[in-house]
Protein backbone atom coordinates (compact mmCIF):
# COMPACT_ATOMS: atom_id res chain seq x y z
CA UNK A 1 0.00 0.00 0.00
CA UNK A 2 1.50 3.35 -0.81
CA UNK A 3 0.03 7.10 -0.41
CA UNK A 4 -0.17 9.40 -3.39
CA UNK A 5 -0.43 13.08 -3.47
CA UNK A 6 -1.75 14.77 -6.84
CA UNK A 7 -1.43 18.65 -6.83
CA UNK A 8 -4.80 19.42 -9.08
CA UNK A 9 -5.96 22.58 -10.70
CA UNK A 10 -9.26 22.96 -12.07
CA UNK A 11 -11.87 25.55 -13.38
CA UNK A 12 -14.76 25.72 -10.89
CA UNK A 13 -16.99 27.04 -13.08
CA UNK A 14 -19.18 24.07 -13.74
CA UNK A 15 -19.52 21.89 -10.73
CA UNK A 16 -20.99 22.32 -7.20
CA UNK A 17 -17.26 22.69 -5.02
CA UNK A 18 -14.45 20.44 -4.48
CA UNK A 19 -15.64 18.16 -2.07
CA UNK A 20 -18.19 15.22 -2.52
CA UNK A 21 -21.82 16.16 -2.22
CA UNK A 22 -25.14 14.76 -2.91
CA UNK A 23 -26.70 17.77 -4.95
CA UNK A 24 -24.27 17.76 -8.17
CA UNK A 25 -21.10 17.24 -10.16
CA UNK A 26 -17.82 17.79 -7.85
CA UNK A 27 -13.90 17.74 -8.23
CA UNK A 28 -13.57 15.25 -5.66
CA UNK A 29 -16.58 13.06 -7.38
CA UNK A 30 -14.87 13.08 -10.69
CA UNK A 31 -11.38 12.15 -9.60
CA UNK A 32 -12.65 9.50 -7.35
CA UNK A 33 -14.22 7.77 -10.49
CA UNK A 34 -11.55 8.21 -13.22
CA UNK A 35 -9.18 6.91 -10.11
CA UNK A 36 -11.52 3.88 -8.99
CA UNK A 37 -12.00 3.19 -13.04
CA UNK A 38 -8.16 3.43 -13.75
CA UNK A 39 -7.06 1.20 -10.91
CA UNK A 40 -9.77 -1.43 -10.89
CA UNK A 41 -10.56 -0.58 -7.14
CA UNK A 42 -12.40 1.51 -4.56
CA UNK A 43 -10.41 4.75 -4.57
CA UNK A 44 -11.36 7.37 -1.47
CA UNK A 45 -9.76 10.74 -1.82
CA UNK A 46 -9.35 13.13 1.19
CA UNK A 47 -8.73 17.03 -0.13
CA UNK A 48 -6.70 19.58 1.35
CA UNK A 49 -9.11 22.69 0.72
CA UNK A 50 -12.94 22.47 0.41
CA UNK A 51 -13.57 25.23 -2.61
CA UNK A 52 -16.75 26.18 -3.18
CA UNK A 53 -18.38 26.04 -6.18
CA UNK A 54 -18.00 28.00 -8.80
CA UNK A 55 -13.89 28.57 -6.69
CA UNK A 56 -10.97 27.97 -9.27
CA UNK A 57 -7.60 26.10 -8.05
CA UNK A 58 -4.18 25.88 -9.62
CA UNK A 59 -2.82 24.16 -6.66
CA UNK A 60 -5.27 21.94 -4.61
CA UNK A 61 -3.93 18.89 -3.16
CA UNK A 62 -5.83 15.18 -2.88
CA UNK A 63 -3.94 12.34 -1.58
CA UNK A 64 -5.27 8.39 -2.02
CA UNK A 65 -4.31 5.04 -0.86
CA UNK A 66 -3.67 2.29 -3.69
CA UNK A 67 -1.64 -1.27 -4.33
CA UNK A 68 -1.38 -0.27 -7.83
CA UNK A 69 2.50 -0.13 -9.01
CA UNK A 70 2.56 2.84 -11.61
CA UNK A 71 5.09 4.85 -10.45
CA UNK A 72 3.41 7.61 -8.56
CA UNK A 73 4.67 9.84 -11.08
CA UNK A 74 2.81 8.69 -13.81
CA UNK A 75 -0.57 9.11 -12.62
CA UNK A 76 -0.53 12.57 -13.54
CA UNK A 77 -0.53 11.52 -17.21
CA UNK A 78 -2.26 9.07 -16.86
CA UNK A 79 -5.22 10.97 -15.11
CA UNK A 80 -5.00 13.46 -17.56
CA UNK A 81 -5.99 11.64 -20.40
CA UNK A 82 -9.35 10.70 -18.79
CA UNK A 83 -9.95 13.75 -16.98
CA UNK A 84 -11.94 16.39 -18.56
CA UNK A 85 -10.35 19.59 -19.95
CA UNK A 86 -11.60 21.79 -17.14
CA UNK A 87 -9.73 19.65 -14.43
CA UNK A 88 -5.57 18.23 -14.63
CA UNK A 89 -3.45 17.23 -12.27
CA UNK A 90 -0.10 18.97 -12.40
CA UNK A 91 1.96 16.56 -10.00
CA UNK A 92 1.81 13.32 -8.47
CA UNK A 93 4.37 12.02 -6.38
CA UNK A 94 4.46 9.39 -2.97
CA UNK A 95 4.19 10.77 0.26
CA UNK A 96 4.54 8.58 3.74
CA UNK A 97 1.65 7.00 4.97
CA UNK A 98 0.84 9.09 8.26
CA UNK A 99 0.80 12.11 5.43
CA UNK A 100 -3.02 14.01 5.88
CA UNK A 101 -3.07 16.91 3.83
CA UNK A 102 -5.62 18.86 6.13
CA UNK A 103 -4.09 17.75 9.36
CA UNK A 104 -0.25 19.05 8.73
CA UNK A 105 0.94 22.58 8.84
CA UNK A 106 0.57 24.24 5.90
CA UNK A 107 0.87 27.85 4.08
CA UNK A 108 -1.99 28.52 1.73
CA UNK A 109 -2.10 31.35 -1.06
CA UNK A 110 -5.03 32.28 -2.47
CA UNK A 111 -5.50 34.99 -4.95
CA UNK A 112 -8.74 37.07 -5.78
CA UNK A 113 -9.11 39.00 -8.99
CA UNK A 114 -11.54 41.93 -9.71
CA UNK A 115 -12.46 43.42 -12.69
CA UNK A 116 -12.50 47.62 -12.67
CA UNK A 117 -13.66 49.29 -15.36
CA UNK A 118 -16.95 51.12 -17.05
CA UNK A 119 -18.31 48.31 -18.67
CA UNK A 120 -17.86 44.20 -18.04
CA UNK A 121 -15.83 41.78 -20.46
CA UNK A 122 -17.13 38.64 -21.33
CA UNK A 123 -13.73 36.78 -21.32
CA UNK A 124 -13.57 37.77 -17.63
CA UNK A 125 -17.34 36.75 -16.49
CA UNK A 126 -16.47 33.09 -14.84
CA UNK A 127 -12.86 34.21 -13.46
CA UNK A 128 -12.82 37.82 -12.12
CA UNK A 129 -15.61 40.16 -10.24
CA UNK A 130 -16.52 42.90 -12.06
CA UNK A 131 -17.33 46.57 -10.99
CA UNK A 132 -17.30 49.89 -12.32
CA UNK A 133 -16.60 51.98 -9.08
CA UNK A 134 -13.36 53.49 -9.07
CA UNK A 135 -11.12 51.93 -6.63
CA UNK A 136 -8.62 53.33 -4.61
CA UNK A 137 -5.32 51.01 -4.79
CA UNK A 138 -3.56 52.50 -2.17
CA UNK A 139 -6.32 52.51 0.73
CA UNK A 140 -6.75 49.05 0.02
CA UNK A 141 -3.65 48.14 0.30
CA UNK A 142 -3.51 50.34 3.81
CA UNK A 143 -6.14 47.73 4.97
CA UNK A 144 -4.20 44.66 4.13
CA UNK A 145 -1.43 45.92 6.77
CA UNK A 146 -4.49 45.87 9.67
CA UNK A 147 -5.05 42.22 8.59
CA UNK A 148 -1.39 40.96 8.45
CA UNK A 149 -0.37 38.54 12.21
CA UNK A 150 -2.60 36.41 13.65
CA UNK A 151 -5.70 37.24 14.48
CA UNK A 152 -9.27 35.87 15.82
CA UNK A 153 -11.25 36.18 12.14
CA UNK A 154 -14.80 35.41 13.35
CA UNK A 155 -15.89 38.92 12.11
CA UNK A 156 -14.54 37.19 8.69
CA UNK A 157 -16.21 34.00 8.89
CA UNK A 158 -19.39 32.73 7.28
CA UNK A 159 -21.89 32.08 9.88
CA UNK A 160 -22.81 28.55 10.93
CA UNK A 161 -19.01 27.75 10.38
CA UNK A 162 -17.87 24.40 12.75
CA UNK A 163 -14.00 25.10 13.58
CA UNK A 164 -12.39 24.74 17.46
CA UNK A 165 -10.92 28.34 16.60
CA UNK A 166 -11.15 30.98 14.56
CA UNK A 167 -7.83 32.56 14.96
CA UNK A 168 -5.67 32.23 11.85
CA UNK A 169 -2.51 33.78 10.56
CA UNK A 170 -1.94 35.88 7.58
CA UNK A 171 1.31 36.06 6.26
CA UNK A 172 0.94 37.99 3.82
CA UNK A 173 -1.86 40.60 1.68
CA UNK A 174 -1.77 43.03 -0.85
CA UNK A 175 -3.55 44.03 -4.30
CA UNK A 176 -1.68 44.94 -7.31
CA UNK A 177 -2.96 46.22 -10.70
CA UNK A 178 -2.42 45.34 -14.06
CA UNK A 179 -4.39 47.27 -16.67
CA UNK A 180 -8.37 47.22 -15.31
CA UNK A 181 -7.48 43.89 -13.47
CA UNK A 182 -6.88 44.14 -9.55
CA UNK A 183 -5.48 40.63 -7.66
CA UNK A 184 -5.94 40.65 -4.30
CA UNK A 185 -3.21 38.36 -2.89
CA UNK A 186 -3.67 36.60 0.35
CA UNK A 187 -1.00 33.47 2.39
CA UNK A 188 -1.59 32.21 5.78
CA UNK A 189 -1.58 29.57 7.49
CA UNK A 190 -5.24 28.43 6.68
CA UNK A 191 -8.27 30.02 6.55
CA UNK A 192 -12.10 30.10 7.69
CA UNK A 193 -15.14 28.99 5.37
CA UNK A 194 -15.66 32.10 3.13
CA UNK A 195 -12.75 33.88 4.86
CA UNK A 196 -10.90 35.51 1.80
CA UNK A 197 -13.91 36.10 -0.16
CA UNK A 198 -15.50 38.53 2.91
CA UNK A 199 -11.86 40.13 3.36
CA UNK A 200 -12.02 40.80 -0.88
CA UNK A 201 -15.88 42.15 0.06
CA UNK A 202 -14.18 44.13 2.94
CA UNK A 203 -10.95 45.25 0.78
CA UNK A 204 -13.98 46.49 -1.92
CA UNK A 205 -15.93 48.63 0.17
CA UNK A 206 -12.33 50.09 1.67
CA UNK A 207 -11.78 50.81 -2.10
CA UNK A 208 -14.81 52.33 -3.10
CA UNK A 209 -14.92 54.75 0.10
CA UNK A 210 -17.85 53.12 2.13
CA UNK A 211 -15.04 51.85 4.64
CA UNK A 212 -11.88 53.25 6.17
CA UNK A 213 -8.86 51.15 6.34
CA UNK A 214 -8.48 52.48 10.05
CA UNK A 215 -11.51 50.45 10.45
CA UNK A 216 -10.02 47.04 10.23
CA UNK A 217 -9.03 46.58 13.64
CA UNK A 218 -12.32 47.26 15.53
CA UNK A 219 -13.98 44.88 12.89
CA UNK A 220 -11.68 42.45 14.14
CA UNK A 221 -11.64 43.18 17.52
CA UNK A 222 -15.60 43.22 16.78
CA UNK A 223 -15.50 39.03 16.34
CA UNK A 224 -19.26 39.67 14.03
CA UNK A 225 -19.77 38.80 11.09
CA UNK A 226 -22.11 41.49 10.69
CA UNK A 227 -19.29 44.53 10.97
CA UNK A 228 -16.92 43.06 7.81
CA UNK A 229 -18.30 43.98 4.23
CA UNK A 230 -20.00 41.47 1.94
CA UNK A 231 -18.87 38.00 0.53
CA UNK A 232 -17.91 38.64 -2.79
CA UNK A 233 -18.76 36.44 -5.45
CA UNK A 234 -16.99 32.73 -5.59
CA UNK A 235 -15.76 33.41 -9.31
CA UNK A 236 -13.13 36.14 -8.61
CA UNK A 237 -10.95 33.25 -6.28
CA UNK A 238 -8.33 30.91 -6.85
CA UNK A 239 -7.02 28.65 -4.48
CA UNK A 240 -2.96 29.39 -6.03
CA UNK A 241 -1.25 26.81 -3.90
CA UNK A 242 -0.70 25.01 -0.44
CA UNK A 243 3.06 24.52 1.15
CA UNK A 244 3.66 21.76 3.55
CA UNK A 245 6.97 23.43 5.33
CA UNK A 246 7.69 19.88 7.36
CA UNK A 247 7.82 17.92 4.23
CA UNK A 248 9.90 20.43 2.35
CA UNK A 249 7.02 21.19 -0.25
Amino acid sequence: MKRIKLVTAYDGTNYHGSQIQNNGETIEGVLKAELSSLLKEEINLIGASRTDAGVHARGNVFVFDTTSRIPPEKFTYALNARLPEDIRVQDSCEVPMDFHPRHQDTIKTYEYKILNRKLPLPEYRLYAHFTYEALDLEKMNEACVHFIGEHDFASFCAAGSQVESTVREIYDLHVEKSGDLLTISVTGNGFLYNMVRIIAGTLLKVGSGHMQPEEIPGILEAKDRKMAGPTAPARGLTLVQIRYPEYGA
